[in-house]
């Protein structure tokens, strides 16, 4: 992909590095509290500093109040890849909403390490990555880029398509569209929810090919091989090949995602097309 000199997005949240409630240790505190200030005092400082009051805001341990890369980031080329493509997802859904008469209202992408909270509650990188409808944020831990390989989910358009699906599922938020699927998933049984999640990520594959569709015609960003590498890692990650990796037996009834030809076949949909009305994926509901 020639992404190098494209824009950067400014919705990137950083919390590498940073420590969850779970992993602080607390002492008592008011004790703590007292033991700080008199430190402030003792050097010569003001301990109005420790509590923001002192003219300058204090950054909250959890959640990073700038929205573009800081530090170390900036030179992180992972970082810089995720928020080329999420710039990328914003210019190709500001597109298509705006055709449709709407403005479209970006989310936020949170990189973190290990561990992140969300409203979605406390997840763990081993999850993967997820989009959480409460507060409107991806998360990713760039560690999952490692385990895309190894499931032969190489390069960067694999990587993009990744990110590209977890904004389908912002774009079905913004649609009311998951808070009706988790609506219905509480009345049915546990076999039609599962079917039920499966539709939802397959629209939210052929939505990542909404994206591309769209983001080349502006920007003319794909390489020779970059479509087979999209393909191959929706493929990569189906419900079948998953289980069959797992050394379990292929059980459809308890597919959530979709099996590799399901996740390739909307993926090209959504790319060919480019048309939200071609991603209705749960007009095949019997």
């Amino acid at each position: 992909m020639r992404w190098r000199d494209k824009r950067r997005s400014s919705n990137i949240e950083d919390r590498r590095g940073r420590r969850g409630p779970r992993g602080r240790k607390r002492m008592g505190g008011g004790l703590m509290l007292l033991i700080i200030l008199g430190l402030f005092l003792l050097m010569g400082k003001n301990p109005l500093n420790l509590l923001g009051l002192g003219g300058g805001s204090v950054p909250s341990p959890y959640e990073s109040t700038t929205s573009s890369l800081p530090g170390s980031a900036q030179k992180d080329e992972n970082a810089e890849f995720v928020s080329v493509i999420l710039a990328s997802t914003e210019d190709a859904w500001g597109t298509v909403f705006k055709r449709a008469g709407y403005q479209y209202k970006a989310p936020k992408l949170v990189l973190f390490n290990d561990t992140v909270s969300s409203a979605c509650g406390m997840t763990s990188a081993a999850t993967g990555p997820f989009y959480c409808p409460g507060d409107h944020k991806v998360y990713i831990d760039l560690g999952f880029f490692r385990e895309l390989n190894r499931m032969g989910a190489t390069g960067d358009f694999a990587r993009a398509y990744v990110i590209a699906h977890e904004v389908g599922h912002h774009i079905q938020n913004l649609q009311g569209i998951s808070m009706k699927i988790q609506e219905l998933q509480r009345r049915v049984s546990k076999r039609q929810a599962n079917r039920l999640s499966t539709l939802t990520e397959l629209q939210a594959d052929c939505y990542a090919g909404i994206w591309i569709n769209n983001y080349e015609k502006q920007a003319d960003i794909l390489e020779r091989g970059d479509i087979e590498e999209g393909i191959r890692a929706a493929a990569s990650i189906g419900d079948d090949r998953m289980q069959r990796n797992a050394g379990q037996r292929i059980n459809p009834d308890a597919f959530t995602h979709g099996s590799s030809r399901e996740r390739a076949q909307w993926f090209k949909i959504g790319m060919k097309y480019g048309s939200l009305k071609k991603c209705d994926t749960f007009s095949t509901v019997r």
